[in-house]
């Protein structure tokens, strides 16, 4: 070829070389010196020859065996592994020196690596990578030197069989999940429950194994990540109870629900007819029994504008947003079926917490029935006894109203906190105005001027003065639930086993725990009640400056 052709087909592919170079050396001095090396055995061969008949392929074919010869000739290590150690690791004695595949075969081992155990990996890297000698590493992890040298011989096994294995992800690398909820049942501790499912890591990984016990490396092959990053996850949540240790297994150890349409409309249905019932049952009799009206239930929410001079009418409406959700959650507790207890499937979590967790994942394009209830911003029932002897503190937030009790410790410390205003109100100690404040700003009391100078403060909430008017209040929700009992239970067994058949067998147990609540302190069934007499008209919505103090209540049990 003349030499001016040889120079113009040089040129066209000096910077596309280097580009090749340097995605292939450590740096830029490595790359200029093998894009060199490439561009000038390629020159050499261009001038004595004819026949080439693509361009292209002949440049690159040139430029891959240079990188093969810079690979033999470079020093006999790959990344601080000795070649003829890797040889050993790899199967069948592959030339991992071998051009482009040497790159390929490089990151592949350090992908199988990070598949060993955290103590296999953590020995072959001391050993291949930093060089150090068996009797050094085996003193470094205070473990004896037979036990180095048998990982050593694991590890090569382990090495050699997922260099010849081809990792197929499962649908979760490509569609990976995430909880529409998550709560708890129980009492909090130091830690957020969103510091556990902090990331889409975590909720995959118990996802992943929500019905079948997995190794690392399993779940980082579901889920297209490195085992090194699952590994770190996985510790963490074994160390706080939501995953269970088999061996070198892990299994969920919270129920994960994943509903369907069938069971949510058998759900829907069975709440429906139930809350049917109770409800309109419950709100008529406590309208002709005179309760509501009772001086032993303290309001000082009004249905009309505040006068200084009379008594103002409590709002009979505001009382009953209190006084439903709180019989139908608490009434009838002897008619449970109580057989299994708190403690028996309640986890006891490191950060102090005593809890059962649950989780739900629910499919995309859901098809429901137009008049399913839905729950809407809603927290379950939330009951606390404060420090205060014989005082109590019940709330349920739902769509109606603001949310201000979560699953955090600071929440029950806040109670904690409006119970003792509250009872040393009651006793005549005056609160500050920073205190006066506090409860002001969350909704508990209202503050304001008479007028005549004086400061006046009235609980924005229902109070329940002692424990007698208590007991007559739940009575009426024991009666028609005791009369109404076998109905009841025909129409929630068909649902019990539904969802008991959905659920993995570790998690039975735990389950039917909870299915004990079903038509008790169970928050569908509230929402129904609440749903089923705002729609009859019976409940009118609250206004906007009741919705802070809504359904809560302070309970005196003396």
């Amino acid at each position: 070829m003349l030499r001016q052709d040889a120079e113009r087909i040089i040129a066209e592919y000096v910077k596309p070389v280097f580009g090749f170079a340097l995605k292939r050396c450590k740096t830029a001095e490595d790359a200029e010196d093998l894009s060199q090396e490439i561009i000038l055995r390629a020159f050499r061969s261009l001038l004595v020859k004819d026949d080439i008949d693509n361009n292209d392929k002949f440049i690159w074919t040139v430029a891959h065996n240079t990188l093969a010869n810079y690979y033999r000739s470079s020093a006999r290590m790959i990344v601080g592994v000795p070649i003829d150690e890797m040889a050993e690791m790899l199967s069948d004695g592959s030339d991992v020196s071998e051009g482009i595949e040497a790159a390929e075969t490089e990151a592949k081992l350090h992908r199988e690596i990070a598949y060993l155990s955290k103590l296999q990996r953590q020995i072959v890297i001391q050993y291949y990578y930093e060089n150090r000698r068996q009797t050094d590493i085996a003193e470094s992890l205070g473990i004896p030197l037979g036990t180095v040298k048998w990982h050593l011989f694991e590890a090569k096994k382990e090495l050699k069989r997922g260099m010849e294995t081809m990792r197929n992800p499962s649908e979760l690398k490509f569609n990976p999940v995430k909880f529409e909820s998550y709560g708890i049942n129980g009492s909090v501790g130091t830690k957020k429950l969103e510091e556990f499912f902090r990331s889409a890591l975590s909720q995959n990984i118990c996802y992943c194994v929500r019905n079948e016990a997995k190794t690392v490396g399993e779940i980082a092959d579901a889920l297209g990540v490195s085992p090194v990053y699952v590994e770190t996850e996985v510790d963490f949540l074994e160390t706080y109870g939501f995953l269970k240790a088999q061996k070198d297994k892990y299994i969920v150890n919270f129920i994960i629900s994943e509903p369907t349409a069938e069971l949510l409309t058998m759900q829907d249905t069975m709440y429906k007819k139930a809350a049917g019932i109770f409800a309109n049952e419950l709100y008529d009799e406590l309208i002709e029994s005179g309760l509501v009206d009772h001086h032993d239930i303290w309001c000082n929410q009004t249905d009309g504008p505040i006068s200084f001079t009379e008594t103002a009418k409590a709002d009979r409406n505001f009382i009953l947003w209190s006084l439903i959700p709180y019989i139908a959650a608490v009434s009838g507790e002897e008619l449970m079926d109580d057989r299994i207890s708190f403690e028996e499937v309640a986890t006891i979590r490191p950060d102090g917490s005593h809890n059962i967790c649950h989780a739900s994942v629910v499919p995309d394009n859901m098809i429901l029935p137009e008049d399913y209830v839905y729950m809407k911003n809603w927290c379950g029932p939330f009951t606390h006894q404060g420090g205060a002897e014989n005082i109590g503190f019940w709330q349920i937030d739902t769509e109606w109203s603001e949310s201000r009790i979560g699953v955090n410790k600071s929440d029950t410390e806040n109670v904690d906190r409006v119970i003792s205003l509250f009872k040393r109100s009651c006793d005549g100690d005056p609160l500050s105005e920073d205190e006066y404040a506090w409860l002001a700003e969350h909704g508990y009391v209202k503050t304001y001027d008479n007028h005549a100078g004086e400061f006046k403060v009235s609980w924005q909430i229902v109070i329940l003065g002692n424990r007698e008017i208590k007991d007559k209040l739940l009575a009426i929700g024991g009666r028609i639930k005791e009369k109404y009992k076998e109905e009841f239970d025909a129409i929630k067994v068909s649902y019990i086993e539904a969802v008991l058949k959905s659920v993995p067998a570790h998690l039975k147990k735990v389950k039917a725990y909870e299915l004990q609540f079903v038509f008790h302190s169970d928050g569908w069934f509230i929402l129904h009640c609440l749903k089923n007499l705002v729609n009859s008209g019976k409940l009118k919505e609250p206004t906007e400056e009741q919705r802070k103090s809504l359904s809560m209540l302070i309970i005196e049990n003396k």
